[in-house]
């Protein structure tokens, strides 16, 4: 591959040894701790269909949140390279994955729904355009293997 080479380092420490560690599948709990250099740490878990606590992140909303985050940092830029003004963006993103027999699984699709405010008098077929170009050009969504859709909604301000 040519071009430029980034390096992203996280780390993952398992906080959930309640006393046995794996001794079994139902004694130990999933909590864990994602860090990054000097950034906050992300409490996660698995999901709670996998015994993970609810209350803390999965890897399956991480895996949305970061397609939806690298969608709209993309828009954002596209927009206002194209003279676009955007005064508002919001997406309810969801995920579908599925697990099968032998508990394995794989993630079907992930359907964002950003709505885009617009200043009054702006090109909003000109910014659904770009919607398709963000997801060309979006580093998460080229890396994954399953179809990511938009279904963008606009709002002039």
């Amino acid at each position: 591959m040519a071009g430029k080479a980034h390096r992203y380092a996280v780390a993952i420490e398992w906080t959930g040894n309640t006393g046995a560690g794996t001794q079994g599948y139902a004694g130990y709990s999933r909590d864990h701790q994602l860090t990054a250099a000097d950034k906050p740490a992300i409490p996660g878990s698995s999901d709670p269909h996998f015994r993970g606590d609810a209350d803390r992140w999965n890897p399956e909303e991480l895996l949305v949140g970061a397609l939806a985050a690298c969608h709209q940092l993309w828009y954002l830029h596209l927009c206002a390279s194209a003279g676009i003004r955007v005064l508002a963006y919001r997406d309810a993103a969801t995920g579908v994955m599925h697990e099968n027999g032998d508990c394995s699984g794989e993630f079907a699709s992930v359907t964002l729904r950003p709505e885009v405010t617009l200043a009054p008098g702006d090109d909003v077929d000109r910014a659904r355009a770009l919607h398709g170009e963000a997801a060309r050009l979006c580093f998460i969504a080229r890396s994954v293997r399953f179809p990511v859709r938009h279904e963008p909604v606009f709002v002039t301000g």
